[in-house]
């Protein structure tokens, strides 16, 4: 690969990119924030597992989805923060594929219960949200990263070249 730079570059701004293109899609739904929620752009967390480029692709991604939505500022902070400490995670742990799933699930589930409970007011209690993110984390990680890391283990070389 001649220009490493500017091939990570490009795969974290394809990552950001359908990141934000997914969250906006599943806002329409009143999904992508709330006590209940199923960002199904939390699937690309798992991209960390493939390529160091998904780590910054996912901060951005989710900062830029976060503005674009209109979420108020502790949760453009906060939930950005936690989608990048999950991404980190999965990195961490990318030699243990059946981890990859679990760093966005606990560091959304201790994050964002907070986010809701003070920067949006909503009435439930932190248990009752990290019930409800743990859930819907579950299906957009557990569940549909997991789908994802499947599929695109066949096409590891062609589409993540290092």
């Amino acid at each position: 690969m001649k220009n490493k730079k500017a091939y990570f570059i490009t795969q974290a701004a394809v990552i950001a990119a359908i990141y934000v293109v997914l969250t906006v899609a599943i806002n329409a739904f009143d999904l992508a924030s709330g006590a209940i929620q199923v960002r199904i752009s939390e699937a690309l967390t798992i991209l960390p597992f493939f390529t160091p480029a998904a780590v910054p692709g996912l901060f951005i991604g989710c900062l830029l989805s976060n503005f674009i939505t209109g979420a108020p500022i502790w949760d453009v902070i906060f939930g950005s923060l936690a989608t990048l400490l999950g991404a980190l995670g999965t990195y961490a742990l990318r030699k243990w594929k059946w981890c990859a799933p679990i760093p966005p699930i606990l560091a959304n589930v201790l994050i964002i219960p907070f986010v809701l409970q003070y920067a949006y007011g909503l009435p439930g209690g932190i248990p009752f949200f990290m019930l409800t993110i743990g859930i819907g984390e579950l299906i957009s990680c557990g569940i549909l990263g997991m789908l994802l890391l499947f599929l695109l283990q066949k096409y590891r070389t062609h589409l993540f070249r290092q």
